[in-house]
């Protein structure tokens, strides 16, 4: 099976965004229209399923790419990001209230938003083929 790096840092990179945009929006549409029952996109579990997609996304989107482009610092961002991200979703809102853990997500969505840019550059830079 052939599994298009590009098409995976897309994946991830539009998750951490989605994720990110939750974070920053949510609490505003929520002051805005108070009675909409948002379900689960309101819900703390939200971050963690997101996590459940990103995780895994972002692991193999590069390592897929060090793999071709041998430039494996790329993985840091990755993995600083992600860490970011999972320990912002467990304790981030019990540890450091809502406004840091907003902040920290975007700190760390950012990170592997990056992490996924660069890693589309390598591979287009260097002709990576898978």
């Amino acid at each position: 099976m052939d599994i298009n790096n590009t098409a995976l840092d897309k994946i991830a990179l539009s998750t951490s965004i989605f994720c990110a945009m939750h974070c920053l929006f949510l609490p505003v549409f929520l002051l805005f229209f108070p009675t909409i029952n948002l379900g689960q996109f309101g819900d703390e579990s939200f971050h963690s399923m997101l996590l459940y997609l990103i995780i895994p996304v972002s692991l193999i989107a590069l390592l897929i790419g060090c793999k071709e482009h041998k430039r494996y610092f790329i993985l840091f961002y990755g993995f600083i990001g992600i860490s970011i991200l999972f320990s912002t979703a467990i304790w981030g809102h019990d540890f450091f209230g809502e406004t840091l853990e907003v902040i920290f997500t975007l700190i760390g969505t950012s990170i592997v938003s990056y992490g996924h840019i660069k890693n589309q550059k390598l591979c287009q830079e260097n002709n990576c083929h898978h």
